[in-house]
């Protein structure tokens, strides 16, 4: 449930820590650097009046340099501390087995990042690896591809499929009832 507007929180973390609008500029660099993301004063400015709200990147970009979660940041009732968790402490080189599953979907779930900024990431680190590192991230993504604790569930698409009864003799009649239902496209609207 959100409980303030983000202009409220920027201005709270900003007079808590002693920030002055140019000072979060300059915290957020690197981090606008790193991300490739762009922040200047007025986009600054327009948080603080609440004229404008930060985008996602934009927000997650003033949660890294002022230390705090996006959630709180945009006014929900939630614990102002961020909660980054580094996937590579999960799956790191000493940690490549199977016996994080718990601990990796944990963090998984807990991350800041949603979706499209992990796989971002991960596109971004894999950028950086000579072509030894790629063939053993692709190696490590074909182990893991492997394991069903790691792959992407399609329980919305699975067929659930009904077994003949037995507790009454099931007729040739009665099946072929059941599979004109099962044929009938109007059966599915």
């Amino acid at each position: 449930m959100k409980k303030e507007s983000t202009s409220t929180r920027l201005k709270k973390i900003m007079e808590t820590k002693g920030l002055r609008q140019v000072d979060v500029l300059k915290l957020t660099a690197p981090y606008c650097e790193q991300y490739g993301i762009k922040m200047n004063k007025s986009d600054i400015s327009q948080y603080c009046s609440g004229k404008n709200e930060p985008n996602q990147e934009k927000l997650f970009v003033l949660g890294k340099a002022l230390n705090v979660s996006e959630s709180w940041l945009m006014g929900f009732d939630v614990p102002m501390g961020r909660n980054d968790y580094e996937f590579k402490d999960a799956i790191g080189p000493d940690n490549l087995s199977f016996n994080n599953v718990e601990e990796f979907k944990k963090a998984y779930d807990q991350s800041m990042f949603r979706k499209n900024r992990l796989e971002y990431k991960l596109l971004e680190n894999m950028r950086k690896l000579n072509n030894n590192g790629k063939k053993s991230l692709l190696n490590y993504s074909e182990i893991l591809l492997g394991n069903p604790n790691f792959i992407e569930s399609n329980n919305h698409l699975e067929v659930l499929a009904a077994h003949e009864r037995t507790d009454i003799k099931v007729t040739d009649e009665m099946r072929k009832h059941d599979k004109d239902i099962m044929m009938d496209d109007s059966e599915w609207e």
